[in-house]
């Protein structure tokens, strides 16, 4: 395992776990794909490039023959102008206004480790023997470009990262119209697409369709990854299913403006190409200065969906989250938001926290409402101190009376936004995100705050330093509720302006850098009005997001279920709410509410000092039983037994790595009259193990498990039911 290089052939072979990426200088300098996939010994060409002449595929200057067109070679990061009309990776316009460049191979470098990226987040390693990195040098001498593509390759896992840094070594400067992270060519078409695609309240549902030809993509213009569309896509292989078949993953470490396409050419050739969205993009580069694009972790998988996602999950869970609290169990919460909305009292917070205790919880966290004027949402953001008349002995009084309950104190900020109608805003209109001659239109009563500019970037830190710094804060949820509008901004020329997006996520992850070093005991969760910016890029600052203002557990089915296809289950915040629920006022149990979120990172969402004395007893219960398998869920190996995009159940499997304990989550929506006898076959356990049922004198196999599957009651009536199993090795 490892990355090597065939001198001879000029070829390079990269091989993780169990998979194999090659790649090779091909001709006069052009760097080709010729192989990604599951892992060989060597690499002899035995499905080797070929070629003909083919009418309208031009031929490059220095060919020597009509059969070789860089519109029919597979590419690694191709270009436009000079023959390859397909979708490229990067496009330059020069000093003189014209668009054609020519990166040609110039050298390579092979080294142990994973380099940082500049002021990007990152997978990253501990030990440098965890990985390889392939630095590969391209150059077009007469634009003087240059593009360091980097390659890593994990040992022992099935992953490859990609990213590239584009270099200005030219004397005039140069303006980058298209900088995407990542293109791989594959020589057939024969896949299905896969994305993740939904709106506010519905996030990560799971499309899948076959690929056609020409160009399919999913994208975001509105400032984040968003709600809609998710920066991943994966092609899988025809009749690839959840537990088997060829699964090729692409999910780009990025919060902002983004596309993932694939393009089927006029031979059946497929090009996937992932990077920060080229619409209304463009970046000026002086003499000497570099522009790196952010990283894309590509996932091999020959064990269909499930292998996929594990990989994702190990992948993101130990080497993407960072800090004290990547290997922690994350605390069961309460959180006021849904039972108070702005209204409350000091008094009233300490009610819920009190009641909180008595069930179990460990942290109380106070959301939207504590400062400014903020009795309602037209008002008070970026006005960060203390509300006075709700809290009037102040946040520092609140937080130790949470604490001599014994519980953790979390707090709600959103400092990304500032409302017209704000101490802030009065001071420094011309702080958001502005077009000149423009109204600012806005969005929930809010505007953008400009990231791009560093007076507003160290304002905003100080002002969320100073209220972390006044009170024993252990847990802060970062909101950002509302997508970006007249994109520019009044620190940067003409000539830079479409600089802005990008400069504006540069300068949060400087923020969040700062604050989540400073911080390092605070846990930090973040939120985009629910999962509008759940993507790599966040949770390398921040180890868990709210998954869904939806709180519904009905609707929560298919939004954790779509998004563990990609996102470990411990990032995933996951709570309890009220009924009717406030969002598709739907009734269902509180048992089945309970089972939908202890399926992620566990917390409440409502009034608990309204509680009847038996739904306190079932709260009690399902806190309990959270806290015996949080290990479990936050984990262990995540197995997907049932989809809810496939008919009227769902169902679920956590096991840790030893194989040892097992919890197993089963969902029914509707009841249906004279229903067949169901089933469900537990993957992920030891065929070699035996298992008792907990709390029953049941006894089975694993393999008798997995093979012949496990009843599920006949005894089960009504809408909305669920069931909930715990398995231990004996």
């Amino acid at each position: 395992m490892g990355i090597y290089f065939d001198e001879k052939q000029q070829l390079f072979h990269l091989q993780g776990k169990n998979t194999s990426y090659v790649l090779q200088v091909y001709g006069e300098g052009y760097l080709a794909h010729l192989y990604w996939g599951r892992k060989t010994k060597n690499y002899r060409h035995s499905n080797e490039l070929q070629f003909a002449d083919r009418a309208f595929s031009g031929n490059p200057s220095t060919a020597k023959d009509r059969t070789f067109s860089l519109d029919t070679l597979p590419q690694e990061y191709p270009g436009y102008g000079n023959t390859d009309f397909r979708t490229p990776a990067y496009q330059v316009q020069l000093d003189n206004g014209t668009t054609v460049t020519d990166l040609r191979y110039a050298s390579h470098m092979i080294r142990n480790g994973k380099p940082k990226l500049d002021g990007l987040p990152a997978v990253y390693t501990e030990e440098d023997n965890e990985a390889e990195t392939l630095e590969i040098t391209l150059r077009d001498q007469i634009a003087g470009i240059a593009a360091v593509l980097s390659y890593t390759v994990f040992h022992e896992r099935n992953v490859i990262t990609r990213s590239v840094r584009l270099i200005n070594e030219g004397k005039h400067p140069v303006r980058l119209l298209r900088a995407l992270s990542t293109n791989v060519d594959f020589r057939d078409s024969d896949f299905d697409l896969l994305q993740l695609s939904g709106a506010w309240g519905r996030e990560r549902h799971v499309e899948r369709h076959v690929l056609r030809p020409g160009l399919q993509a999913v994208e975001s213009r509105r400032g984040a990854s968003s709600h809609q569309q998710n920066p991943f896509m994966a092609l899988l292989r025809k009749g690839a299913n959840e537990t088997s078949g060829e699964v090729f993953g692409f999910n780009l470490v990025y919060s902002g403006n983004f596309t993932a396409q694939a393009e089927v050419d006029q031979f059946s050739n497929t090009r996937v190409s992932i990077g920060i969205n080229p619409f209304d993009f463009s970046w000026l580069l002086e003499e000497g200065e570099a522009f790196q694009c952010p990283e894309t972790v590509m996932v091999y998988s020959h064990e269909g969906l499930g292998g996929m996602s594990r990989t994702f999950h190990d992948l993101y869970r130990t080497r993407l989250v960072r800090g004290s609290f990547r290997d922690q169990v994350r605390p069961i919460l309460v959180n006021n938001w849904e039972a108070t909305y702005f209204d409350f009292t000091a008094e009233k917070i300490t009610e819920i926290a009190k009641a909180g205790k008595e069930l179990g919880i460990e942290l109380f966290v106070l959301d939207d409402g504590w400062f400014g004027k903020r009795n309602n949402d037209k008002t008070s953001l970026g006005d960060w101190f203390v509300n006075k008349e709700k809290l009037p002995k102040g946040l520092d009084d609140l937080a130790h009376s949470v604490q001599e309950l014994g519980m953790q104190f979390g707090l709600w900020v959103e400092p990304e936004m500032v409302s017209a109608e704000s101490e802030l805003y009065k001071k420094h209109p011309d702080w958001c995100l502005h077009v000149p001659d423009r109204t600012c239109s806005e969005s929930r009563n809010q505007l953008v705050l400009d990231f791009a500019r560093k007076e507003v970037r160290d304002a905003v830190t100080k002002m969320i330093s100073d209220v972390l710094s006044s009170a024993p804060v252990q847990y802060v949820k970062w909101d950002m509720n509302r997508h970006m509008t007249e994109i520019g901004s009044a620190a940067l020329p003409a000539e830079r302006q479409r600089e802005t997006a990008h400069r504006y996520m540069l300068g949060l992850y400087e923020i969040l850098e700062t604050l989540t070093s400073a911080f390092s005991d605070i846990l930090f969760e973040s939120c985009s009005g629910g999962g509008g910016r759940f993507d790599p890029g966040i949770l390398y600052y921040m180890p868990q997001t709210w998954a869904s203002d939806n709180t519904d557990a009905i609707s929560r089915l298919k939004i954790q279920y779509g998004t563990s296809l990609v996102y470990p289950i411990i990032s995933m915040g996951a709570h309890v709410s009220d009924v009717p629920n406030h969002q598709v006022h739907r009734f269902t149990s509180l048992d089945i509410r309970g089972d939908a979120a202890m399926s992620g990172n566990f917390g409440y969402e409502l009034d608990l000092t309204k509680l009847t004395e038996v739904e306190k007893e079932i709260v009690k219960k399902q806190v309990a039983a959270y806290k015996e398998i949080r290990h479990l869920v936050q984990f262990g190996d995540f197995y997907r037994l049932k989809s809810p995009f496939e008919g009227n159940e769902t169902a679920w499997l956590f096991v840790n790595m030893e194989k040892s304990e097992a919890a197993v989550f089963y969902f029914r929506v509707l009841a249906e009259p004279n229903a067949s006898f169901g089933k469900l076959r537990l993957e992920g356990l030891d065929p070699e193990r035996t298992y008792e049922v907990l709390g029953t004198d049941e006894i089975y196999g694993g393999d008798e498990l997995a093979y012949s599957g496990l009843s599920i009651p006949a005894s089960l009536n009504g809408d909305f039911q669920s069931l909930f199993w715990r398995f231990k090795g004996i």
